[in-house]
């Protein structure tokens, strides 16, 4: 109790009285580039810290880019209820016996990024979303109760859930949040990152909350649960080979993403191998080496470069195990490649 009051009530200079425990909140200002522009400490209480913050951070207008009546005009980039409940998250649920500092950075490209040290207790933030009831044990116990008292954070348990809502109701980046490290991090994007991800939003208004955050982590190329996929995958929103996932042909052919979906699906077995057939019938021979070269370029985009290779291996074992039409007269570790009749018809 001492502590809460300390943390919330407390002049600057009682904060001594917490033992080790640091009480701060630093707020940095970082370019484009990442470059340290500004920055400024800010102490107990809390209680009144938080709006000084909160009015360093430059909330400027946002002008969408205008999409018939899909878009409004013009928005704040962060909506304060969201900066609020971010920042207000991280007083209640620090670890102040770790001794670190509550950190807000807001970089000019476009984002904030708020961190508090300490684990995140419900584990996941879908156990959060999809929750029906709050999370029964908390970091600071007599902390969250008074500030849901003072009103700084929303009924526990459902503040998380409305910062979604609002960041999806805008057809902005839902926030980010990295649990690593014995730290919570969570990043707020103040604008459009894709045009053609909102445009999802705003045509499938049917998406449940969890599907929309499961949608949002394939559009930032990471991966989900194999449940996760499953669900998307029954309703056609997602294509691909777990847990390389993308935009199925479905919904990018409805918002302009059909060149990209091409890029992430490729393109069957048999276009590879008409391009080695082609390019062995005009160069007679070829190094794997040149085979990669070749098609490194024209597989899945999904697929990183250990993916691709293995991809290349099969297409090659199955022209010249399964199909025999091009044969090896080099040696298991310096292929040659040839076309295995010279018949071209």
């Amino acid at each position: 109790m001492t502590n809460t009051a300390i943390i919330l009530l407390g002049k600057p200079e009682s904060s001594a009285l917490i033992s080790s425990a640091v009480s701060q909140i630093s707020w940095i200002l970082k370019g484009k580039d990442g470059e340290e522009k500004d920055y400024e400490h800010f102490y107990c209480p809390f209680l009144l810290s938080v709006d000084g913050l909160f009015n360093k951070i430059r909330n400027l207008k946002y002008r969408y880019i205008k999409d018939g009546s899909l878009f409004p005009e013009e928005v704040d980039m962060y909506d304060p209820y969201v900066i609020r409940e971010a920042l207000h998250n991280c007083i209640a649920h620090q670890d102040y016996s770790l001794h670190g500092r509550i950190q807000v950075v807001e970089n000019e490209a476009g984002w904030l990024l708020f961190t508090n040290k300490g684990c995140f207790l419900p584990g996941t933030i879908e156990s959060v979303v999809t929750a029906d009831s709050p999370q029964e044990y908390y970091q600071n116990k007599h902390l969250s109760e008074a500030m849901v008292n003072l009103n700084m954070i929303d009924t526990i348990g459902s503040g998380i859930k409305r910062m979604f809502t609002l960041q999806k109701n805008k057809f902005f980046p839902l926030p980010d949040y990295d649990l690593t490290d014995n730290k919570v991090a969570v990043t707020i994007h103040g604008k459009v990152l894709d045009i053609n991800y909102a445009r999802i939003l705003a045509h499938h208004k049917d998406l449940t909350l969890l599907e929309i955050m499961l949608l949002d982590q394939i559009q930032k190329v990471r991966r989900i649960s194999k449940a996760g996929a499953r669900k998307l995958k029954e309703k056609n929103l997602i294509e691909g080979r777990y847990p390389n996932l993308y935009i199925s042909e479905h919904v990018a052919g409805t918002t302009g993403e059909r060149a990209q979906y091409i890029k992430n699906r490729g393109f069957h077995n048999e276009h590879y191998k008409k391009l080695i057939r082609e390019y062995l019938e005009k160069y007679n021979n070829a190094s794997r080496q040149d085979i990669n070269k070749l098609l490194m370029d024209l597989l899945p985009a999904v697929l990183d470069k250990k993916q691709k290779l293995k991809k290349i291996d099969n297409l090659l074992y199955d022209l010249s195990k399964r199909d025999l039409t091009i044969t090896n007269k080099g040696t298991s570790k310096n292929p040659q490649w040839t076309l295995k009749t010279t018949n071209k018809n």
